[in-house]
């Protein structure tokens, strides 16, 4: 069994990353999602969890059998996720998916 973010303790950080709701476990990618506007929603599955219950590394599902490994990095407003040739940019429910470096699409962060 994974670890449990979001427990009752876990202080609220919407604007350091991406918070999943109350018991979220580890590697569940039901609990975290990015609903995008090309039609695609993303399943967000953390790997690590902070001890304030957000997430620090996770892979994003982009189609079936493809995902890319993500990781927080520290923003002084708002979040931002990298990896390799994929990164996401949010505040809150708010986020910009960069696909690549020229294409981004605007998407709404789901269960956090």
């Amino acid at each position: 069994m994974g670890l449990i973010a979001g427990t009752p303790n876990a202080a609220k950080a919407a604007d350091l990353g991406l918070t999943p709701a109350g018991g979220a476990v580890i590697g569940s990618c039901a609990e975290v999602a990015l609903s995008c506007e090309n039609g695609r929603q993303y399943p967000v599955c953390p790997i690590a969890v902070s001890v304030a219950g957000e997430i620090v590394t996770a892979r994003i599902q982009l189609a079936p059998q493809r995902s890319a490994y993500v990781r927080l990095v520290p923003m002084g407003v708002g979040y931002r996720y990298i990896g390799k040739g994929i990164w996401f940019d949010g505040l809150r429910e708010n986020a910009l998916l960069y696909l690549s470096k020229d294409s981004s699409v605007g998407c709404t962060v789901l269960g956090s």
